[in-house]
């Protein structure tokens, strides 16, 4: 199957992206000039969809967006990048997620978001979606959606389906879940905690963490080490400690969206846990070189350049 024929749902958040370009962050009662203003889809699902479109896929999301300007605004973006939006609800009365992300000097970076409560998924939305989620080769599932609405997208997947799980879980029983069904488990170093129950630290620290996740299920386990420290991928007969490739991130906002969605593309292609592992880095190192989280990657390149890094990672390690 060619990867133009791959079906990938992404389960999470849409939302409005407001990128605020300036040079400086203002000290309390101080004001900043904008240099650039972007507005754009974004959300992590959104975010995670495009990258998946992206590199080849066909993608539908299931996401909730309200029922104002800006949530239409939104689904015509997404309409224009390619993506289904058949399984976004739009709430009657509710306001579409905004997310402010403020970008100053390299590494200086705010967000601020507005979500309600009345955007996050119900278990009602997403069996609405049953049939999408039961023929798709992998589904993406953010774990920030409320815990009765990740059950029920876990239960709708195909048996062999790619899940993908990214994020923290919402309780216990989520994360018994989670761990019992899906295939790959990623989580930034602020997640770890509420999936092993103790707070790594250090590459070592996360490499064994990996590894204790590996024994309740996943195949594949992705965590951010702390600090700017890289990733760990950890599968059954190893693991790789991957550095942040590039130079200075201009705003880490999205990064790990892509590092997902091409962790899960290279899965879904075949490579090995390790050589996707690189796809991820490399993905995830070209969108964090601009402002806003919203990718612009392109297949052949991403698999270049991570063939590239791997050799070269390879040929140091000996």
């Amino acid at each position: 199957m060619e990867d133009s024929e791959r079906k990938v749902v992404v389960v999470g958040q849409v939302a409005r992206d407001l990128v605020l370009s300036i040079d400086e962050v203002p000290d309390e009662g101080g004001s900043a000039t904008v240099r650039e203003r972007q507005e754009m889809l974004g959300g992590k699902g959104a975010n995670q969809g495009v990258a998946c479109r992206q590199l080849g896929a066909r993608v539908e999301l299931i996401g909730v967006v309200g029922d104002d300007a800006a949530g239409r605004e939104v689904l015509e973006q997404a309409a224009d990048d390619g993506i289904g939006m058949a399984g976004v609800v739009r709430r009657a009365g509710a306001r579409t997620p905004l997310l402010l992300d403020l970008v100053g000097p390299p590494g200086v970076r705010r967000l601020v978001e507005d979500v309600d409560d009345q955007v996050l998924l119900r278990p009602d939305d997403v069996e609405a979606c049953r049939e999408s989620l039961r023929s798709a080769d992998a589904v993406l599932v953010q774990l920030q959606q409320p815990g009765p609405a990740v059950a029920a997208a876990l239960d709708a997947c195909a048996e062999d389906a790619l899940v993908v799980a990214d994020g923290a879980p919402a309780d216990e029983e989520t994360r018994r879940r989670v761990l019992a069904r899906a295939d790959v488990v990623r989580a930034d170093s602020a997640e770890i905690q509420a999936l092993v129950g103790w707070k790594p630290d250090g590459a070592e620290e996360v490499v064994r963490a990996a590894q204790e996740l590996l024994g309740q299920g996943p195949r594949v386990v992705a965590l951010s080490v702390s600090g700017g420290g890289g990733d760990v991928v950890a599968w059954p007969a190893g693991h790789v400690v991957l550095p942040l490739l590039g130079e200075e991130a201009v705003d880490p906002t999205g990064g790990g969206d892509s590092f997902v969605a091409a962790l899960a593309m290279a899965l879904l292609a075949g490579e090995t846990p390790e050589l996707a592992a690189w796809w991820a880095a490399v993905a995830a190192a070209d969108v964090v070189r601009r402002p806003g989280g919203r990718p612009e990657l392109d297949a052949d390149r991403l698999r270049t350049e991570a063939r590239r890094a791997y050799e070269e990672a390879a040929a140091t390690t000996g």
